[in-house]
């Protein structure tokens, strides 16, 4: 019998307002639009080549506690990528705000982060196999 395989993974951030997370997202890092549900959204979920990411938007009255508020530099969602310096180029110039800039980690890997509208951090880094 063989193994079952996971085909997919969706990161999941919370944010405060689905619809002007998703114009980030979309004009800001190039994902695109894959659906919103509710009325008014208040859940998307966003593709850029294999990789997706799921929005879900909090009441009003909930805190969104970003990891790096709770452990110092911990990201919300990281994306590997195979092209770490032409994604950091394609991110800056759309006005995406960087967290930290492109530069190569310790681990092996050239690594920049971004901060989305809700203060969190999501990292894209490229293995540079040593």
């Amino acid at each position: 019998m063989s193994q079952a395989k996971i085909i997919a993974h969706a990161p999941i951030l919370m944010v405060r307002n689905v619809p002007a997370s998703v114009a980030y997202w979309v004009d800001k890092v190039g994902f695109t639009v894959g659906g919103m549900w509710g009325e008014p959204p208040d859940f998307a979920i966003l593709k850029r080549d294999s990789a997706h990411l799921m929005l879900s938007q909090v009441r009003a009255e909930d805190t969104i506690v970003p990891h790096w508020r709770m452990r110092d530099q911990m990201w919300n969602a990281y994306f590997w990528v195979d092209d770490a310096r032409a994604m950091y180029d394609e991110m800056k110039s759309r006005g995406a705000t960087i967290d930290y800039e492109l530069g190569e980690k310790p681990y092996g890997v050239l690594e920049f982060g971004i901060q989305d509208l809700d203060d969190q951090d999501i990292a894209f880094g490229q293995d540079l196999g040593k």
